[in-house]
């Protein structure tokens, strides 16, 4: 792909149609980890959220089989609430 000397380029038409962009849509330009991204304006939102909660799944599959599986709820209740 090329970039003319207007800065234009081509979006194939697969990748606009897996990424959501659709004619006369606006889109949005950021750097994320040292690559550009492209994504479509009103998807933004979508986008942080998804990438929130792929965050969060993955410090909940660090801390799988983590706990200590001798406390009950009785007495976990009775650690936090004598804090």
């Amino acid at each position: 792909m090329r970039v003319t000397s207007k800065g234009q380029v081509t979006i194939p038409r697969d990748l606009r149609e897996l990424a959501g962009i659709t004619p006369n849509s606006e889109v949005i330009f950021s750097m994320e980890g040292g690559k550009l991204t492209i994504v479509p304006k009103d998807s933004r939102t979508e986008q942080e959220d998804r990438g929130r909660l792929e965050r969060f799944l993955e410090a909940l599959e660090r801390l799988e089989g983590t706990g200590d599986q001798e406390i009950d709820a009785d007495r976990l209740m009775q650690m936090t609430r004598d804090r």
